[in-house]
């Protein structure tokens, strides 16, 4: 049974809001490009980085990485049947990157010099940043790659039935990315590393300007536990929700065995992060950080209360549950990337609070991404039916 179109009318309330937070956010974005940042965000010379690069990059890409994830279970550790879920995550996936790099473009002074970070004369090689940019640039690319086997397929259908040259042509583009998608896949599984692990490296020169329950030489690690961890809850949501807005069957079954992979994965986070504020003796800082305070423990409560839904078999194989516990996890980990990049972060007499522009901005990328995998998934092969996916999943592992 291979993966169908859902159908569907594609005007519902759903994208007709969704149609006008992306109309609002075209609106913005114009004003920014026309009259500048400061017309539009509060962003100033204590905080140069906003909401724009905490969510939609920082977090965003990492709300991106559940194709990442499932490549991880499905290539490295050989679980072949989680391979249903790697269509929808990879398309999530693609949306989420997308978005972060339009982001970036946004929130650049001098966005007409986008180009400089593609031109190797700009290079700055010391630079933890140009990694992260090139990185990004080349991952989202290769994204769209592992994508276009569903396009082509969707074309190879259209020209099935009418023959001729056109056919012919679509035939050999399936086998040349068929016997490609290899590079690609090693691909999709090294950048994601690389430049997920460096954007926790970016905050460690910052210094004393993070709080110590942020600010650790172990950032690149946690960025990268992070990362999983948010790339499972993203599948396990999405999945979960797509179930109940398309009035499809539940992926229960296959979705109660990846959140073993899941929990894992978020109880080393916790335990790496908890354990390095002991070791460098921060633990009073959980106490009298003020405002601080509530916002590691209102993060760090919402992950352990996922990985704790999920550890009985009962609830582990109940939707309900299984969406709680992402939802959960989602935004404890989310939290976490943005409060360390923008909550944490402190400068001497200066301020900062999103602009409604920014926060209207950054509400239309989330649209897009949404309205984006509605119309995707009612007209491209992206889902497979739901009794296929979990049918192909074992009793246990």
């Amino acid at each position: 049974m291979s993966p169908k179109p859902v159908g569907g009318p594609y005007i519902t309330g759903t994208t007709i809001l969704a149609g006008l937070m992306v109309a609002i956010m075209a609106m913005l974005v114009l004003v920014r490009f026309f009259f500048g940042l400061g017309i539009v965000t509060n962003l100033n010379d204590g905080y140069s980085w906003g909401l724009w690069l905490a969510y939609d990059v920082v977090a965003g890409t990492a709300i991106g990485c559940g194709g990442y994830a499932i490549a991880l279970v499905v290539y490295v550790l050989n679980k072949g049947h989680y391979h249903p879920l790697v269509r929808p995550a990879i398309l999530a996936s693609m949306f989420g990157y997308a978005i972060g790099g339009t982001s970036v473009l946004i929130d650049i002074s001098r966005w007409w010099n986008f180009w400089h970070i593609l031109w190797p004369t700009y290079f700055n090689l010391n630079s933890v940043m140009i990694e992260v940019a090139l990185c990004i640039s080349i991952y989202t690319t290769v994204l769209m790659l592992e994508f276009a086997p569903v396009v082509v397929e969707k074309v190879a259908g259209w020209t099935r039935q009418r023959g001729g040259n056109l056919h012919a042509l679509t035939s050999t583009v399936e086998k040349v990315l068929d016997k490609t998608i290899f590079v690609l896949i090693a691909l999709g599984m090294t950048l994601p590393t690389m430049h997920q692990s460096s954007l926790g490296t970016m905050l460690i020169p910052f210094g004393y300007f993070i709080n110590p329950l942020w600010q650790t030489p172990l950032l690149p690690a946690l960025y990268l536990l992070t990362a999983l961890s948010i790339g499972y809850a993203i599948v396990m949501f999405e999945a979960t929700l797509v179930s109940d807005r398309f009035s499809r069957p539940s992926e229960a079954r296959i979705l109660g065995l990846l959140s073993r992979y899941m929990t894992a994965v978020v109880a080393l986070f916790l335990v790496i992060r908890f354990g390095d504020i002991l070791y460098r003796g921060k633990l009073t800082y959980i106490f009298t950080s003020h405002g601080l305070s509530y916002a590691f423990l209102a993060e760090y409560l919402l992950s352990i209360t996922g990985v704790i839904l999920l550890l009985s078999e009962r609830r582990r194989m109940a939707p309900r549950f299984q969406f709680i516990a992402a939802l959960c996890i989602l935004s404890g980990c989310v939290l976490y990337r943005i409060d360390s990049y923008l909550v944490a972060y402190h400068r001497a007499g200066w301020r900062y609070f999103p602009s409604a522009p920014e926060i209207l901005i950054t509400f239309g990328m989330i649209a897009v991404e949404v309205l984006g995998y509605i119309l995707i998934v009612r007209h491209f092969p992206v889902l497979y039916s739901a009794e296929r996916v979990n049918a192909q999943a074992p009793a246990s592992e």
